[in-house]
């Protein structure tokens, strides 16, 4: 496959990345801000329910240690057109591109798993509908 396919998918991917971050940080701000508004779409139990499976899995993939499969699927692509990738995941790699900050593993691990248990209490505190 040409190297500049290889490498619009590996745009795409991250894109798509980008987009889950998106949903996940959005969507608990969003959660919290639409009790208080009284949005009744925040209550919606399948946007509520893919927004805690999609954490759930971003917190079980750190405390295994396994990197994102769109991190590294992205970061293959990229290799095989003969760019460089990155190393550690999705956000630290961002993080330290955007903020120049770099912190050890227990530190994403720790906010992974705080924000999770902010999107699982949010479960409970602005309860879904279906």
């Amino acid at each position: 496959m040409d190297s500049q396919w290889l490498l619009i998918f590996a745009d795409a991917l991250l894109i798509l990345h980008t987009i889950l971050v998106a949903f996940v940080i959005l969507g608990l701000g969003a959660t919290f801000a639409g009790y208080f508004l009284n949005w009744r779409w925040v209550r919606n139990f399948w946007f509520r329910l893919s927004h805690l499976a999609v954490i759930a899995i971003v917190v079980l993939q750190s405390w295994l240690g396994v990197l994102c499969p769109l991190t590294s699927w992205e970061m293959a692509l990229r290799a095989k057109a003969g760019e460089a990738g990155y190393e550690g995941s999705f956000i630290q790699h961002w993080l330290q591109s955007i903020l120049y900050y770099s912190a050890p593993d227990w530190v994403f691990i720790l906010a992974y798993t705080v924000f999770g248990a902010l999107v699982l209490a949010s479960w409970f505190v602005v309860r879904p509908r279906r």
